[in-house]
C-alpha cells in the first residue's frame, strides 16, 4: 500500500528565525522567472524544504492585496512542492518583484518553472 504525503503547509515548512533568513539572505542564490523572483539556499542540514513569501509594501500599500498575493503564492507552492525532489534540505523565499496582481493560474505556472529550474539547477531526480 502506498503512502500519501499530505498536501499541507506545516509550521515546519515555514521559514521563519531571524538566524534562518539572515543566512538565506547572505547566503542564498537568486534566480527569477516572468512573474516571480526566488532566493534559495540548498543543503541548509535540516530535512525539510522551507519557505517564505514576500510582497513589497512599496508596490502594494493595501495589506488587503499583498495578502491576496501571498495567499496565491503560498497556495501554489503547497500544491506543486512534491515535484521538487531535494534530498538534504532547502530554504526558499519567493519575491512578488510586479505592481500588477497576477491571477492565480499565472502564479501557478511561475511556480512551477522555479520547481523545475531547482530540480535541474540541483540535480533532482523522482525516485
Amino acid at each position: 500500500m502506498e503512502t500519501s504525503v499530505p498536501n499541507t503547509l506545516s509550521k515546519k515548512e515555514r521559514l521563519c528565525g531571524k538566524t534562518a533568513i539572515s543566512r538565506l539572505l547572505a547566503e542564498g542564490k537568486h534566480g527569477s522567472v516572468p512573474g516571480m523572483r526566488y532566493l534559495c539556499l540548498n543543503g541548509t542540514g535540516d530535512q525539510h524544504i522551507r519557505m517564505m513569501v514576500s510582497v513589497p509594501k512599496k508596490f502594494f500599500k493595501r495589506a488587503v492585496k499583498r495578502n491576496l498575493l501571498k495567499r496565491r503564492i503560498r497556495e501554489s507552492w503547497r500544491r506543486q512542492k512534491h515535484d521538487l525532489f531535494i534530498k538534504e534540505g532547502m530554504d526558499i523565499l519567493f519575491m512578488y518583484p510586479s505592481k500588477e496582481i497576477l491571477s492565480y493560474e499565472e502564479i501557478y505556472t511561475a511556480i512551477g518553472e522555479i520547481i523545475s529550474k531547482l530540480n535541474r539547477r540541483y540535480g533532482g531526480e523522482a525516485e
